[in-house]
């Protein structure tokens, strides 16, 4: 019931609008921040950033943005940011976390590594669609849900659509992921996938090839 009633809170199009820009951002966003890229009032902004607090799905951090400590540094700052709480339901009910968790843990125990891998790369050549640049590549991602972000020629994956089983499994699901995304970039000339793993991304990016660099 937590996670129907956390997802109904985003039924409100603030919200939402809210919701979207906060976990569209690389940092913390304060309520200023907020309500301008929301397109609505300060006191507006706050008022449901909270509610999506307490629904859990975002998280706060009180910090002062001037970088100063002591009197006359002023008030903190009330900063958001995505929670790391994932939310899911399906009526009726189905478990099918338990089921990838035992699969994952009888491959990783046989050592079929390879053989995922294979089965991811199909896999992804499979769902390719068109990619003919990075923007093109940032399109397919952002519809697989990895949330992609444009960074100094570089697409880095602010979500993992397998977050909670590269927690348990990290070698072997993201292994996986990265044959993934081989597959369906397999057709995007000048275009390759890599492992770059940093603290709260995806452990795979995106680039132009290096021997495709002018």
């Amino acid at each position: 019931m937590e996670d129907i009633e956390a997802i109904a809170v985003l039924q409100d199009p603030v919200r939402r609008r809210l919701y979207d820009y906060v976990v569209s951002q690389d940092h913390d966003v304060s309520r200023n921040e907020a309500a301008e890229g929301a397109g609505i009032q300060r006191t507006l902004a706050a008022f449901h950033l909270d509610k999506l607090v307490d629904a859990g799905l975002l998280e706060t951090e009180s910090k002062r943005l001037s970088g100063r400590s002591g009197p006359g540094a002023g008030r903190p700052a009330k900063l958001y940011r995505r929670s790391d709480a994932e939310r899911q339901f399906s009526v009726p009910a189905r478990d099918y976390r338990t089921a990838a968790d035992l699969l994952a843990e009888v491959a990783e125990v046989a050592r079929l590594d390879t053989e995922l891998q294979s089965a991811a790369r199909r896999e992804g050549r499979a769902a390719a669609g068109p990619v003919e640049d990075l923007a093109a590549a940032k399109d397919l991602l952002a519809a697989r849900g990895y949330e992609p972000r444009l960074a100094d020629d570089v697409l880095r994956l602010a979500n993992c659509p397998f977050h909670v089983l590269s927690q348990r499994h990290p070698g072997l699901v993201c292994g996986m992921n990265l044959a993934l995304l081989e597959g369906l970039l397999e057709d995007a000339e000048g275009l390759t996938a890599r492992m770059d793993p940093r603290p709260g991304l995806c452990c795979v990016v995106v680039e132009r090839s290096k021997n495709n660099e002018s």
